[in-house]
């Protein structure tokens, strides 16, 4: 299985080489336009990153798990935000 860091990596060479910046990511995903991602859409960001199709279900429930702060069991704006900001810091 990947690593964490490995799985972040992947994460964010798809926020940073595909997007503007990570709002217009979260807008892309966001497919009906909640202003929230959903496991559907997390895991959707996953299958762009190249996660393996196997583990994609668990590692987007542990994003949830890890980046929900409201416990809506869906990740906001201000969460995605929050979750880009310590992916960058988990990276180096």
């Amino acid at each position: 299985m990947a690593s964490k860091k490995t799985i972040l990596k992947k994460i964010q060479i798809v926020l940073t080489k595909h997007f503007e910046s990570p709002e217009d990511a979260f807008n892309f995903f966001d497919k009906d336009g909640d202003k929230k991602l959903s496991k559907d859409e997390i895991v959707s960001l996953l299958k762009e990153a190249e996660i393996n199709g196997f583990i994609r279900g668990l590692v987007g429930s542990k994003l949830i798990e890890g980046y929900d702060k409201d416990g809506d069991e869906q990740v906001d704006w201000k969460e995605f935000k929050n979750a880009v900001a310590e992916m960058a810091k988990d990276i180096e």
